[in-house]
C-alpha cells in the first residue's frame, strides 16, 4: 500500500468542527450535525466530503491519545461569499501530501493509519508536517461496506 505523493494547492472548506481526542471521540456527533445542514452550502465545488483533523504543532512527537485536536466535517467551496449560519471556514494551505487509498469499511481504517504511521512513515524520506490531515470521501465511500473506498491525505515534508 504505497502512497501517491501529491502537491496540494490551497483548498477552501466550509463545515463544522469540534474539539475532541482519540479517547473522547465525537466523530458521530460532528457528522450528524454537519449532514443535517450540508444542503445549505450552495457553492460547493463537488459532492466530496472532507473529514479533517487539525493537530497542535508536534502533536505526534510524544503521542498521547488524550491530547485534544479539532476535527472537521466539511466540503470544498469556490469562495467564502456565502457561509451558512453556524458554519465555519478553514483554509488547507499548499503543501506536500502522501495520499493512501483505504479500501474497506470505515471501522477498519485504523489498520491503514497504523500502516502509515508505524510502517510507511518511519521508513520513508518524509516526516509529518504541521498542516491538516484529511480523508476525502467521494461516491465510492460507503461507510461500513467492504467495497468502500476513501483517500487518506497525510501532510508530509522531507526529513532534514
Amino acid at each position: 500500500m504505497l502512497p501517491i505523493i501529491k502537491k496540494l494547492t490551497e483548498k477552501k472548506l466550509v463545515g463544522h468542527s469540534i474539539e475532541m481526542s482519540f479517547i473522547e471521540n465525537k466523530t458521530f456527533q460532528l457528522w450528524s450535525g454537519f449532514m443535517s445542514n450540508r444542503k445549505e452550502i450552495k457553492n460547493a465545488i463537488d459532492a466530496n466530503l472532507y473529514s479533517l483533523e487539525v493537530y497542535a504543532e508536534n502533536h505526534f512527537d510524544n503521542f498521547d491519545p488524550n491530547d485534544s485536536f479539532h476535527k472537521w466535517a466539511a466540503v470544498e467551496v469556490s469562495d467564502y461569499q456565502t457561509i451558512p449560519e453556524g458554519m465555519k471556514t478553514l483554509i488547507v494551505p499548499d503543501g506536500l501530501y502522501a495520499v493512501f487509498l483505504h479500501l474497506g469499511p470505515a471501522t477498519e481504517a485504523h489498520k491503514t493509519y497504523h500502516y502509515i504511521f508505524a510502517e510507511w512513515l518511519p521508513n520513508s524520506e518524509y516526516t509529518v508536517d504541521d498542516r491538516p490531515h484529511f480523508a476525502v470521501m467521494d461516491h465510492k465511500y460507503k461507510k461500513d461496506d467492504p467495497t468502500s473506498e476513501e483517500e487518506i491525505w497525510i501532510p508530509i515534508k522531507n526529513r532534514n
